[in-house]
């Protein structure tokens, strides 16, 4: 199976980071978020990666083409030109990497790599966010359903710090950091889909998440799989270093590898 993972966007309310690289390379311990999403795909046996390209798509390309080097200790002997790689390890990946244009909308990114998916069921989710979902038991559901797509509804946490504070009272009983939501099933990303999907997006400005999964949804092709697990996504500056955190503390949740 593939997974199709989304890389273009500009990655406006990260610009901390993304004026010198593209949101999916902002590293959570000292590896690019892409790298934390793949390393789940892989866990679950999938390792076929398309990755739609776009705005500064080249720092992706770079990165790939010198993974080997990335991931091992390396002398170079200048006086030879000689490189010799000690302890190398390599993910059993394989990566394509397509240009889908900088401006294009996210549906417009699935259309352009529809030659490099083939005729089978995939995966498809954005580049920016993590999450601990069973992907396995997310295509299982996927396949039961019989729709031609499965979104994962997740419950996101709160923004901002709770508390409780009576009408009248002035002096905090409770406080909790990360509250969970309003209730609300939101759409989390980590789709499943099958290929007859692409024809309901019309061009390079049709944004996914507006015209084809209102469209598949009408059709009752669009179906739930609810996690309640770890979910989150990184759009802020706050959610990166909250990640991060999670990921130093050695206690991240979405380490399943």
């Amino acid at each position: 199976m593939k997974a199709v993972l989304l890389a273009g966007g500009l990655g406006t309310r990260l610009s901390e980071e993304t004026t010198i690289k593209p949101k999916p390379m902002v590293e959570i311990g000292g590896r690019p978020i892409l790298w934390h999403i793949m390393k789940t795909y892989s866990t679950y046996g999938i390792n076929d990666f398309i990755i739609c390209c776009g705005y500064k798509g080249y720092v992706i390309k770079e990165y790939f083409a010198n993974y080997f080097l990335h991931m091992s200790d390396v002398t170079f002997d200048m006086r030879f030109n000689q490189m010799n790689v000690h302890c190398g390890y390599a993910e059993p990946w394989r990566v394509t990497l397509v240009d889908t244009g900088e401006s294009t909308m996210t549906g417009g990114r699935l259309k352009r790599v529809k030659e490099h998916i083939g005729s089978e069921t995939f995966c498809f989710t954005y580049g920016d966010g993590v999450s601990s979902v069973n992907i396995k038991q997310l295509v299982e559901f996927h396949k039961q359903q019989k729709t031609l797509a499965t979104l994962t509804a997740t419950q996101p946490p709160g923004r901002f710090g709770a508390i409780c504070l009576e009408q009248e009272q002035t002096k905090i009983t409770s406080f909790q950091e990360k509250p969970t939501g309003d209730g609300a099933w939101i759409n989390g990303g980590y789709f499943v889909l099958e290929p007859e999907v692409i024809d309901y997006i019309a061009d390079d400005s049709t944004v996914w998440e507006s015209e084809p999964l209102e469209k598949l949804a009408y059709n009752e092709q669009l179906s739930a799989y609810k996690h309640d697990g770890f979910w989150q996504p990184m759009d802020t500056l706050r959610d990166k270093n909250y990640l991060e955190d999670l990921w130093k503390s050695g206690k991240a949740p979405w380490k399943v590898w």
